[in-house]
């Protein structure tokens, strides 16, 4: 099964404010292995970006105003995610914008039927916990020291990481192996997979019996 891993950047919080997306980024996954098949752009919205989102991406009205426009990517857009599962982290945030990017040409809206919400699974699985991204690298121990900003597709390849653990599957680790007959590495490699076990805080523990006890009340009496 393939799915897209999907991540923007954009101008401000709200599309009803106005706000535009400035980058998409996306990474394809099939049977939960990334297939390298990425797609990526930086946009011109045709807006300033506001203070608050500049601080969190670093992207400037300079740099971006020489980039497309949305319109002359979103049929390749489209064709690359079409028929696959959409994998988001706050995915109400991001279909907002791109729903809203493609109203303004006119285009057919994504269907919420057709996400999946890292952000709905972690609140699922670690009731009261820090579910952003970063707190989820964390749990997970996946590195991502190379975040110094919010940018699509590190955020996607953080991303795709926490997914496959919140699903509780083995994530690929590649490792490559010397040729005897010389010393360069071949690209004969062999998958070994590590699975990560987490084990709760007493906090969570506390925090998980409380939410138990409010859905049985809620449901039960």
């Amino acid at each position: 099964m393939k799915e897209i891993v999907l991540d923007t950047e954009t101008t401000g919080l709200s599309v009803k404010d106005g706000h535009r997306i400035v980058e998409i980024g996306c990474i394809e996954l099939e049977n939960l292995i990334p297939t390298k098949k990425v797609f990526h752009c930086y946009l011109n919205p045709e807006r300033r970006v506001s203070e608050s989102a500049l601080k969190v991406h670093g992207y400037t009205d300079k740099f971006l105003s020489d980039k497309k426009k949305f319109i002359d990517i979103a049929d390749d857009f489209l064709e690359f995610i079409s028929g696959k599962k959409i994998v988001i982290h706050n995915a109400e945030f991001d279909i907002s914008h791109l729903n809203n990017e493609l109203s303004l040409i006119n285009k057919k809206s994504i269907s919420k039927d057709n996400v999946i919400d890292t952000l709905e699974i972690a609140r699922n699985k670690y009731p009261g916990s820090g579910l952003s991204l970063d707190a989820l690298c964390k749990r997970f121990k996946i590195d991502n020291s190379k975040r110094e900003k919010h940018t699509a597709l590190i955020d996607c390849d953080l991303l795709s990481k926490v997914y496959i653990n919140l699903l509780g599957q083995k994530e690929p680790v590649f490792q490559f192996k010397n040729s005897k007959k010389n010393n360069n590495l071949r690209d004969e490699s062999f998958k070994n997979y590590s699975k990560i076990i987490i084990k709760p805080s007493e906090k969570e523990i506390m925090e998980h019996k409380k939410f138990i006890n409010r859905e049985l009340k809620k449901n039960f009496y």
